[in-house]
């Protein structure tokens, strides 16, 4: 495909994305299987343009006058792909799949530039109605925080230390994905964000992966579960595994040592943990399905440490997961938050005097996040908060660079914010609990 059917073809798929209400990753999906003559770098470069036009969605809108798919395409190309009008013009001329050609009111759009001025959402790349929220959790740095979020993402990898050590798995995998240690976690490997307009290599195909040596998890993710440390034959709680990433972490984490508990509120989400398992050579895990009271009624009071992966509105992985963040409804907000409630609520009744929570979200928003502790602390006076950083650097994995950046994101009820203007990993919110012996 060329060029400017390619851009039309972005404006069709984000046109269904937006107006039919279908998520990205099945539109992209349906799109290419209706249209197969398209080969995978002709969906690679549609997809990196469908991903950023959502991710720059609010201040392309105020710069282009208008949220039509074909003006957010347009603007996407200008601002984010640096391509300017005349260069689109050329493009388009004499292609017969090209869209329609640019009229004054797209070429002043796409030459504009945001001003200093503009409102924060537009700003922050965040819908209106949330300013308020990142305002609350961010202060004079809510535009900065927000446009971080609308960056591309790198992808990160987990060293397994139950099948190989850091350097090993470094060295299996710097050269085929351009990878190198994170800098904040010695198990973490980064593979740089790549040109959107380029076929990235998928880190699930190579070797090391087929061994079991790597995983794919945010660095961000890593650090969550390292907040649960130490766990060494102890009696764990995974209270809402899903498809077991993070249970993948805590089982390395204990070195295969004591038990660990795996279990989800949806069994559904718990079917890609099985050979997950597997692969990683993991033998400490029981994994628990159906309902709460019949799968977990025997581990009440009983767990050295409950992990809360809590369901939220996934705010902190909009890098990844555009379209969500214009998805996302007031309505759906507050259930979120009610929900976050019920799960820390649910989940404590099974730590044992003296053990510990870890309560973790994957979002900014301070509402899904300090909110929730303080209203769980008040409602149960035998919970206090602990820092996570002294779990961190127990868990022997933070690098001097680590120590020092995580130690800065530290706040109320020694809990962590990270977020990628701060550590450079997708958005989490990580507050360890203890329960009074």
């Amino acid at each position: 495909m060329r060029d400017a059917g390619r851009i039309a073809a972005a404006i069709e798929v984000l046109d269904t994305v937006l107006n039919r209400h279908q998520p990205v990753k099945d539109a992209l999906r349906d799109w290419g299987k209706a249209n197969r003559y398209a080969g995978s770098g002709d969906r690679a470069w549609i997809s990196g343009l469908v991903l950023d036009a959502l991710r720059r969605r609010a201040s392309v809108r105020l710069l282009m006058g208008e949220d039509s798919p074909r003006a957010l395409v347009l603007g996407a190309l200008a601002h984010e792909w640096q391509l300017g009008p005349d260069a689109i013009a050329a493009i388009f001329e004499g292609d017969e799949h090209a869209p329609e050609a640019l009229s004054e009111a797209e070429r002043a759009g796409m030459a504009a530039r945001l001003p200093e001025d503009a409102p924060l959402h537009a700003r922050a790349e965040i819908p209106d109605w949330l300013e308020g929220s990142f305002e609350r959790g961010f202060g004079a740095d809510a535009a900065l925080e927000g446009a971080s979020m609308a960056a591309r993402a790198p992808v990160d990898l987990r060293v397994n230390t139950l099948k190989t050590d850091a350097e090993k798995a470094i060295s299996a995998v710097r050269v085929q994905l351009n990878a190198d240690p994170s800098g904040l976690v010695t198990t973490a490997i980064r593979i740089p964000a790549a040109d959107p307009r380029a076929k990235a290599p998928p880190a699930d195909a190579i070797p090391a992966y087929g061994k079991g040596w790597v995983e794919v998890q945010d660095t961000g993710s890593q650090i969550a579960a390292l907040a649960a440390a130490p766990v060494e034959g102890l009696q764990v709680l995974d209270f809402c595994a899903g498809a077991g990433g993070k249970t993948l972490s805590l089982a390395a984490l204990m070195n295969n040592s004591g038990q660990l508990y795996a279990w989800d509120y949806d069994w559904r989400r718990l079917r890609a943990i099985w050979p997950r398992l597997e692969r990683a050579g993991v033998r400490n895990v029981q994994v628990r399905t159906g309902k709460e009271a019949e799968a977990l009624g025997d581990l009440e009071g009983k767990m050295d440490l409950v992990f809360i992966d809590a369901p939220c509105t996934g705010s902190g992985t909009w890098r990844r997961r555009p379209d969500t963040k214009w998805r996302l409804k007031e309505k759906a907000f507050a259930t979120r938050i009610t929900q976050q409630d019920e799960v820390l609520a649910k989940a404590a009744k099974y730590v044992k005097p003296g053990g510990r929570m870890v309560y973790v979200t994957c979002s900014v928003l301070p509402e899904e996040n300090g909110d929730r502790i303080e209203v769980f602390l008040k409602a149960n006076p035998d919970f206090s908060a602990v820092p996570v950083t002294d779990a961190l650097i127990v868990s022997g994995q933070l690098t001097e660079e680590g120590a020092l950046t995580l130690a800065a994101c530290a706040g109320e009820h020694g809990a962590l914010q990270l977020t990628p203007a701060r550590t450079g990993t997708d958005g989490f919110y990580v507050c360890g609990l203890v329960k009074a012996g």
